[in-house]
């Protein structure tokens, strides 16, 4: 450790500690939990303070949530997990944006092909017809967070030419005149297969969350059949249930 407090400083010693802790969190090795942070009583001793100065430090970052302590193991990193919403539609690139984080489109890629016969299905299609299928992998600058798969009614008329990098709803308004209503989700937890595995780059024993979507224009017609796998390391789904009276 060659991290050395400044007794001269005018910024409090639990504050340098803290800016050094914050220095170490972002390193790929605690934030991937290969290494512990250092105890709290080795991190007084070697820098001669009070362990309660190295606490209070400490304190600050476990109640951001950046690291948690476990008795008997240690003071690890935590992958801080993207929260969204049910009762919120919407889009991914705008979540982000009122989280702070930068979108990374890893993947965008446009298709005009057969589909499984469920998407046939939701879509009231004839599986004789080949349709657009939208892939999109996504995440920040540090990991992917999803892999997405949109399958769209021919009645949309997507050619293929789209920008798709604009969020997807405001491009089928614009371009398309065609408006999203109503959404109906089906959630599972699955086990990645190899190609999630490597499409996400995933360690295999990752649990996914995968969304299935039947999105619909005012009138209930199908516009889009969507499925997305959440890498569960990254993002988690709350629900509000409001019980009525």
């Amino acid at each position: 450790m060659d991290f050395k407090l400044d007794q001269n400083s005018p910024v409090p010693l639990h504050a340098q500690i803290e800016a050094y802790l914050r220095s170490l969190i972002v390193q790929e090795d605690y934030r991937s939990g290969k290494l512990f942070l250092p105890k709290e009583v080795t991190l007084a001793k070697k820098l001669g303070v009070s362990r309660n100065t190295v606490r209070q430090a400490v304190n600050t970052l476990v109640q951001e949530q950046l690291i948690e302590r476990k008795k008997g193991v240690g003071t690890k990193v935590l992958n801080k997990k993207i929260a969204t919403r049910l009762d919120n539609w919407i889009s991914f690139t705008k979540e982000m944006d009122k989280l702070g984080i930068e979108v990374v489109n890893y993947l965008v890629k446009i298709s005009f092909e057969t589909a499984p016969d469920e998407v046939y299905e939701a879509l009231s299609v004839s599986n004789s017809k080949k349709i657009w299928k939208l892939e999109k992998v996504r995440g920040s600058k540090e990991a992917k967070y999803l892999y997405s798969v949109s399958y769209f009614h021919p009645r949309v008329g997507i050619t293929g030419e789209e920008d798709f990098i604009t969020p997807l709803y405001e491009l089928l308004e614009t371009e398309h005149d065609t408006i999203v209503a109503t959404s109906k989700e089906r959630l599972s937890a699955i086990k990645a297969d190899q190609e999630l595995v490597s499409t996400l780059d995933l360690t295999p024993e990752v649990p996914i969350l995968k969304r299935e979507r039947l999105v619909c224009d005012p009138g209930e017609r199908p516009v889009e059949f969507n499925i997305v796998f959440y890498n569960t390391d990254y993002f988690t789904y709350d629900i509000e249930i409001k019980r009525e009276f």
